[in-house]
């Protein structure tokens, strides 16, 4: 069970520089869920345990922090699809909060901006 510090912060590096983290941590019974770095095909796989053990949560309000994302790519938002799909299901809530313009754009580009809910902090 996830408690109220952080539980999970993957990191991939390629030479010093940081392709993804993500750290999962409960605050007060919401789950955030924190990215950092560039989120694309061979990322989404690498973090699946993580996000694996965020959807155990999937019933409770989850956030999805992107204010270090640097970049989505098609498979980083099938994988945010994924989070909404199974939190809905199961009667919880998402949203996103602190998206960048640029990586915003990807969203509505795409129409995926009508499945989220999205927030500045």
């Amino acid at each position: 069970m996830l408690g109220n510090s952080s539980i999970f912060a993957t990191e991939i590096f390629l030479k010093t520089q940081i392709i993804i983290m993500v750290d999962i941590k409960n605050e007060n019974g919401v789950y955030i869920a924190s990215f950092k770095g560039r989120l694309d095909a061979p990322t989404a796989q690498e973090i699946q345990e993580e996000i694996e053990a965020l959807l155990v949560h999937a019933d409770k309000e989850i956030v999805l922090d992107c204010a270090k994302l640097e970049y989505i790519s098609s498979a980083g938002l099938r994988l945010f699809l994924r989070i909404r799909k199974e939190v809905s299901a199961k009667g919880g809530k998402v949203s996103i909060w602190n998206l960048a313009h640029e990586v915003k754009d990807v969203f509505v580009l795409t129409g995926f901006d009508e499945f989220f809910d999205f927030h500045n902090s």
